[in-house]
């Protein structure tokens, strides 16, 4: 009835996200959040660099959506109201740095949130709350 159009590879991928998501607990997935949005943005990068405007214009925007509509949506109010309204706003800055890369077809924007990100998902990589050591009795 229905047909995909996706590529083998892209349904795998799919299979792969969609599993990863499942299985996350809060702090992975606002890992997998950086992990996409950072991912969007350098194959925006790349696609300003080979001249694919298309491609660009997806990306851009599969950047914006995770940025606004999952990391800034997924701020806590229960935490530091400060670092929480530093988030947004740096939050905000991104996607306006975004619209302008998308707007000028330029790189600079994109490199600069592609940092910005990294830098973010570093941090947060450091605060992962620590594995319990629940599967060592399963042999015991």
């Amino acid at each position: 009835m229905f047909t995909t159009t996706l590529q083998p590879i892209e349904q795998y991928r799919q299979v792969g996200t969609a599993t990863a998501v499942s299985q996350a607990d809060p702090h992975r997935l606002v890992s997998l959040l950086f992990d996409g949005a950072i991912a969007a943005v350098l194959q925006a990068r790349h696609a300003v660099l080979t001249g694919d405007i298309a491609t660009k214009a997806a990306m851009v925007s599969k950047a914006m959506r995770i940025i606004d509509e999952g990391l800034k949506a997924s701020l806590e109010s229960r935490g530091d109201p400060a670092l929480e309204e530093n988030l947004r706003s740096l939050y905000e800055h991104m996607v306006s740095r975004l619209f302008i890369a998308n707007l000028h077809n330029s790189e600079v924007p994109l490199t600069e949130v592609a940092r910005l990100l990294g830098d973010l998902r570093s941090a947060w990589a450091q605060i992962a709350p620590k594995q319990e050591a629940a599967h060592a009795d399963l042999h015991a």
